[in-house]
């Protein structure tokens, strides 16, 4: 028996995602599917009456490093409070280290004050969560500033899922990346599509033109105004963001983007939250392709794998070995 513990609760939307982590860092590094040198435990939680709810480890974790990984599924107030009261266990039980694995860090949205007296709430989880923690593990957060909000101690790693959607892409894409621009739902996201670009330009040897949307009103009570700064017509186009929480924003970018003369109109978010169902954001796109940070069950939805990622990533911090290597 090693010295570390995968943990997640096997009644999440997590638990094939972790079974699947465990596997490949099983078969690639111990030369077995189940290796009991990297072993995955679930945890229990019990439920009360009221809605208070209580964690429980069975096995062993004295001196063991521990990575957990959460289920962003979760109500965010469950989801929160888990971390707290699973680290408070741990540590309690003697682990040595513990790490929380977290496929999509939520409140990431937050992470700035945009009207007085609200919080930061990126930076108050963080506060939260930090003492006593050693590590975060996560995936493309909103912002990468919020890595800031942790103090030196407690480094979150925010690994980047662009060369797994290239893949993806490359594979189940082709023809479309013949004649592709890439493009941002909004000006904020800039920085991200030229970081797919680059990806995508260092597995093709081609440069991709880049265009972004921009929304406003002329005048107070004016309906909003869509406008592509950029090159799209006769052109395929791949949106590129963090997220698709109920799909509106990438679902009036593709009104723009057709006015304008775009052929395929395609849209990837890490995240896929899908708060207002499905339909609408598949009817509007040629093809809408997410990630498995989030458990998604309409068939219509590409979904790229992102686990042997993560996967990776836990063991090289296990081990000590650098994870920006990865990209």
């Amino acid at each position: 028996m090693g010295d570390v513990v995968l943990l997640a609760d096997p009644k999440s939307m997590v638990w094939e995602f972790s079974k699947s982590i465990q596997k490949y860092i099983s078969t690639k590094y111990y030369g077995t599917e189940n290796s009991d040198e990297f072993p995955l435990n679930p945890i229990e939680v019990k439920h009360f009456r009221n809605k208070e709810f209580i964690p429980h480890v069975q096995c062993n974790v004295r001196r063991k490093e521990i990575y957990f990984v959460q289920d962003s599924t979760l109500d965010p107030s469950f989801w929160l409070t888990e971390l707290i009261l699973l680290k408070d266990l741990l540590l309690s039980a003697s682990a040595e280290r513990v790490n929380y694995v977290l496929p999509n860090l939520l409140w990431s949205r937050q992470d700035r004050k945009d009207k007085p007296h609200v919080p930061i709430s990126s930076r108050a989880i963080a506060e939260a969560i930090s003492p006593n923690l050693s590590r975060i593990i996560t995936m493309d957060l909103h912002a990468g500033q919020i890595q800031g909000d942790y103090p030196a101690e407690v480094p979150v790693d925010n690994l980047h899922s662009f060369p797994v959607a290239v893949n993806y892409l490359l594979e189940y894409h082709p023809k479309e990346l013949e004649s592709l621009v890439i493009a941002s739902p909004d000006s904020g996201g800039v920085s991200r599509i030229k970081s797919f670009s680059k990806q995508l330009s260092k597995r093709t040897g081609r440069n991709y033109p880049l265009a972004f949307i921009n929304k406003y009103r002329k005048d107070d009570g004016e309906p909003e105004v869509i406008d592509i700064v950029g090159d799209v017509n006769k052109k395929n186009v791949l949106i590129i963001d963090d997220m698709i929480d109920s799909g509106g924003t990438m679902i009036e970018g593709v009104k723009g983007l057709k006015e304008r003369g775009a052929k395929k109109v395609m849209g990837y978010g890490t995240h896929g939250l899908f708060t207002e169902g499905y339909d609408k954001v598949v009817k509007s796109l040629d093809a809408v392709i997410t990630s498995n940070t989030h458990h998604i069950t309409d068939p219509r939805i590409e979904i790229i794998h992102v686990e042997d990622l993560f996967a990776e990533a836990i063991y090289r911090d296990y081990k000590g070995k650098s994870i920006s290597e990865l990209f």
